[in-house]
């Protein structure tokens, strides 16, 4: 068996559908930087989806950039992020945020979230003023880096925190179509939107060649978004490839069916570990896990599949990460679960 990737839910290309549809309009000649027939679609199909005509949507072609033009367009030179410790922007993305002068206030946090007391505990220790920067944002993601989704309670208790202490919040949806799709979620598009001022919509990680889909509620936020985009350089000049693929994902729910297979195949992955008596970090619902293993075990399968050796846990064991996507094969799964052996 050729070896097989766990790392992420990103090394495939994209749907056929999307294929297809790039292929079929390829020829085709539309305005540029996302003022094309295709965009303006996505757009409209998106709003309906959050049930809210007024939502200002942009596209971006992938997290990193997205994270970085939504904090650095919101926030002033003096003013902060609070993130949790194990958030994108505060371990993956190369002090991106941090380049544009921005400080990063991170929390510890076990199971990924954020919660009231712990932004509050912030506050509390920026008070002396100017000599220190100012919190303005809260920075949260559904999926969380470790697989965890957040209730409507949880974004409700933070969205109401938030507007009583003039904090803007940020969702990082990069993986929101698996939090979305996962099991005991109780939250909508729409609960996201309203529960934020600035969100959005990953299509890399869920079936799209790339891209994202940022979505502004806050009127605040909305006036000058376009121009950081250009001045950071995501306002793509062939703007329709991403407005085609988002226009594929939503027009009948196919961003949906690959967010709940991607879960399936993972939490299919989580019942056998568990079956076979080894245990899980995390309380994951969603495409990434994280079994702990003996150490020996993990050996073996390195060496027909690839995955990321997560976390030391003592001398005999590790937590590794295990991402499915919307392109995992069963039988691919069905042989991983058999190697547990």
């Amino acid at each position: 068996m050729t070896k097989y990737y766990f790392k992420d839910d990103y090394s495939e290309g994209c749907h056929p559908n999307i294929l297809k549809k790039l292929l079929n309009t390829n020829f085709e000649i539309h305005d540029g930087y996302g003022d094309d027939e295709y965009s303006n679609e996505a757009k409209q199909i998106i709003a309906e989806k959050i049930g809210d005509k007024n939502a200002n949507i942009h596209f971006i072609s992938g997290g990193t950039l997205a994270n970085l033009i939504i904090i650095s367009a919101i926030l002033k030179p003096h003013e902060s992020i609070i993130s949790p410790s194990t958030g994108h922007i505060n371990t993956h993305e190369a002090g991106a945020i941090e380049a544009t002068g921005h400080k990063i206030n991170p929390i510890k946090s076990s199971d990924g979230k954020i919660r009231v007391n712990d932004i509050q505990s912030i506050l509390d220790e920026h008070t002396t003023i100017p000599h220190m920067v100012k919190p303005r944002m809260v920075y949260i993601s559904n999926s969380t880096e470790i697989g965890t989704v957040y209730k409507k309670r949880e974004l409700k208790e933070l969205s109401e925190y938030c507007k009583e202490n003039d904090l803007f919040l940020f969702l990082d949806g990069a993986r929101l179509g698996s939090a979305l799709c996962s099991k005991g979620n109780d939250l909508s598009l729409s609960d996201i939107f309203h529960l934020t001022d600035i969100f959005y919509i990953g299509g890399t990680k869920n079936g799209a060649l790339l891209g994202e889909a940022v979505v502004i509620k806050n009127d605040e936020l909305k006036k000058d978004f376009p121009f950081h985009m250009k001045q950071r350089g995501a306002l793509m000049s062939k703007g329709r490839l991403i407005g085609i693929q988002f226009v594929e994902l939503f027009k009948d729910d196919l961003f949906f069916d690959l967010a709940r297979h991607a879960n399936s195949m993972a939490m299919k992955i989580a019942k056998a570990v568990e079956q076979k008596s080894h245990s899980l970090l995390t309380k994951s619902t969603s495409n990434q896990i994280f079994p702990i293993l003996p150490n020996i075990l993990v050996e073996k399968l390195e060496k027909k599949y690839g995955f990321y050796r997560w976390e030391k846990m003592n001398n005999k064991e590790t937590a590794i990460r295990l991402v499915t996507s919307w392109a995992t094969k069963e039988n691919i799964v069905n042989k991983f679960i058999s190697d547990l052996d």
